[in-house]
Parts: C-alpha cells; sequence; structure tokens
C-alpha cells in the first residue's frame, strides 16, 4: 500500500528534494513576469453543465422556517435507543463529578449523548460515544460556568485564572512539593474541573497519546478564544465580526472533530491531521457547524444580562440592521463555508489513505449530525412544546 502520507505530500506539494523549493519559485516568479496571452479565437458557445447535485448534502429549513435554509450535508443516522444509553450513563457520571441533581437532569435533557449518536455514525459503541459525550458535556459546563453565562455565575475578570485551572486538570502537571497541594485540592473540589479531568483520562483509555495530546491543545487553542471574549465583553467593547469570527474558528466543533477518529477505532497520523489542506477542511467543518450553534444561539444570546458574542448579532452591530437581515448574511456565509468543505473534501479524495478519506467523511458527518441537534435539542428550543416531543 502506498504510504498515505507520502502520497498527500505528492499530491500537495509537487516534486520534492534538494532545490526543488528555489525552483518551484523560480517558475513562480517567472511565470508572474511573463506578458499575458492573446485571447483566442471565439469558439461557439456550449451550454453550461449543470453540477452534479451530491446526495450528501441538502437545503436544510431550521428554526421557524422563516430564515433563508442552511446547505449542509444530510444526517446519516438517527438511534434515540443508542443515544439513551449513552445519556444513562452520562447522568451517573456528571453526578459522581459533583453537579446537583438538577444540574445532572439539565445535563441529560440537553441531549449531549444524542449529539455524539447523531455526529458519530461510524461508532456504535456506547463506551466510546461516551468519550465524546463526556468531554462535550464538559467543555459545555466550563463554557455556560466560567465564561458565558452570567445567571450561572460567570465572572469576566475571573476567566482566565479559572481556565489555567482547566488546563492543569486536563493535561497534568508534574508534582512540585508542597506547592501542589492546594492545587490538587482545587482540582478536586470544582466540579467543572473534575468532569475535564475524568473525561480526559476516559479518552486517554481508549486514544493514543498523540491523539490525547491532540484534543488537549485544541481545547487550549479554544480557550484562548474565550478569553479574547472575556476581554470584549469586561470591556464593553465588542468586536467587529470579522474580528470575532477569526476568533471563532478556535473556537469551534473543531475542538469535537478531533475525536473523529478515537470513537472510529482508527488513527489519522499527525502529519496528514495537520497538514495544512486537511487541517483547513477541518477548520472549515468547525466553524460551518459552530456558525449554526450562532444561529440558533441567538434569542438565549439575547436573553442574557451581557450577551455574549454571536456572528448574527456582531453583523447586526457593524452594519446597523436588522437581527433578521444580519441573520441571512450569516446564513450565506455559513452556506459558502460548506461550500468551501465540499471542494477541499472532494480535492484529498484522490490521496491513498484509507484513514483520511474516513476522517473527511467523518468531518461531513458531524456537520450532518450537529446540524440535527441544533434543530432539535431543548437548549435551542424557543417552543417549549417542540422542545418536550424531542
Amino acid at each position: 500500500m502506498t504510504d498515505s502520507r507520502s502520497a498527500l505530500s505528492t499530491l500537495l506539494a509537487g516534486p520534492t528534494g534538494l532545490g526543488t523549493s528555489a525552483a518551484r519559485f523560480v517558475a513562480e516568479v517567472a511565470a508572474a513576469r511573463l506578458p499575458e496571452p492573446e485571447a483566442p479565437a471565439a469558439e461557439p458557445e456550449t451550454p453550461a453543465v449543470e453540477p452534479v447535485h451530491d446526495p450528501a448534502y441538502a437545503y436544510r429549513p431550521w428554526g421557524d422556517g422563516s430564515a433563508p435554509p442552511l446547505y449542509c450535508p444530510v444526517t446519516e443516522r438517527i438511534d434515540d435507543v443508542l443515544a439513551e444509553e449513552v445519556n444513562q450513563r452520562l447522568v451517573s457520571w456528571a453526578a459522581d463529578c459533583g453537579f446537583s441533581d438538577e444540574e445532572c437532569e439539565q445535563i441529560g435533557k440537553t441531549g449531549f449523548a444524542r449529539l455524539v449518536m447523531l455526529a458519530h455514525p461510524d461508532c456504535d459503541d456506547p463506551d466510546r460515544l461516551l468519550i465524546s459525550a463526556k468531554l462535550n458535556a464538559a467543555w459545555w459546563a466550563a463554557d455556560d460556568l466560567y465564561a458565558d453565562d452570567t445567571a450561572l455565575g460567570a465572572v469576566p475578570a475571573e476567566l482566565p485564572p479559572r481556565l489555567a485551572l482547566a488546563m492543569a486538570a486536563m493535561d497534568p502537571l508534574p508534582p512540585l512539593g508542597e506547592f501542589s497541594r492546594e492545587l490538587d485540592e482545587t482540582l478536586a473540589g470544582d466540579r467543572v474541573l473534575i468532569a475535564l479531568r475524568t473525561g480526559t483520562d476516559y479518552l486517554r483509555q481508549y486514544g493514543t497519546p498523540a491523539q490525547s495530546q491532540r484534543v488537549c491543545y485544541s481545547t487550549f487553542t479554544m480557550f484562548v478564544s474565550w478569553n479574547a471574549y472575556a476581554a470584549w465583553n469586561h470591556s464593553g467593547k465588542y468586536p467587529p465580526a470579522w474580528e470575532y469570527i477569526a476568533a471563532r474558528q478556535h473556537d469551534s466543533f473543531y475542538t469535537s472533530m478531533t475525536l473523529i477518529d478515537v470513537l472510529g477505532g482508527y488513527e489519522l497520523p499527525a502529519n496528514l491531521y495537520y497538514d495544512a489542506r486537511v487541517r483547513q477542511a477541518a477548520i472549515q467543518a468547525g466553524t460551518a457547524s459552530v456558525l449554526v450553534n450562532d444561529l440558533h444561539s441567538v434569542t438565549k444570546d439575547l436573553a442574557d444580562e451581557n450577551p455574549p458574542c454571536n456572528m448574527v448579532l456582531q453583523v447586526a452591530a457593524d452594519r446597523g440592521c436588522s437581527v433578521e437581515e444580519a441573520t441571512e448574511t450569516t446564513v450565506e456565509l455559513h452556506n459558502d463555508v460548506v461550500r468551501d468543505f465540499q471542494e477541499a473534501h472532494e480535492s484529498l479524495l484522490p490521496v491513498a489513505s484509507p484513514e483520511l478519506q474516513r476522517f473527511l467523511r467523518g468531518l461531513r458527518s458531524w456537520m450532518g449530525g450537529g446540524f440535527e441537534w441544533h434543530s432539535t435539542s431543548p437548549r435551542y428550543r424557543t417552543d417549549p412544546a417542540a422542545a418536550e416531543a424531542h
């Protein structure tokens, strides 16, 4: 079998070896200096060819149906029996972490187990699905209790030191004698930190060291964006949409997607995972999915005493337009990002790596499952009767 790393390198980088980078540079400069070729003689027009529709994608209505539909992958699997099995284990774990009965009930109703069932259709093992359910629940708890929801105790000025401890919880530090005692006590006394620590410990039972550390570092990158939001919130100087979306690309469902191969029971090698074009496709998938989150979160965010940043709200503020107009702009952006991912996926199909092809399909599956979850989770439903039905 062709080595997958070599295959991707050959496809994406062109010729390699001593002197080839300089040769490519000289060729590019020479090409840039060449005069424009003369326009060829006009040829008879041929009818435009309609692009072939990919059945893996569809325009999907959302919310109350008043906004334009979202171009999104279809949802590949709905298995609520499997989701409920994972959910029972998740709620039991949350109780062990120290969340109150009310909080555990809320975690169960939010449906993180259903999210991972929808987003990872190539995994039907409840123990593996529980990896993602635990970590997503822990990330959301940190987001709500530390970063976003002032009604739940989030204080912008206190976020950076809290996140420093969150990193220590996920990525254990070497012991430092007496200076570790208070740290250990703190990590053992905060339910969010316990959730992050035990969720990451559970990941390490299934993932390789490289996969586990990949999850940690993508989480810590996400925390940097959270600190930016906190600074904006604390100062009252909210960012323009372009600056917000720059930060949002590192605070997206990309972090959740780092678990795709772990749940699938394989490993995408690091030099493929971090190749520029593969990483770009993954960031596109994560960004598209988080724009779905922003679109569904507008009502909830507006109800907060200090509304968190949200792409729709930032566009509305920038342009002085209505939320409805900003929603249309955000939908259009989402749809463009999904099309960009679709093109990137297609361009990587020739790479002879089964792991890469499975991972790329996993990214697509995550987008389709994430859309389904946002459309049905009580967390984002404004109609209580409709939420109860799901």
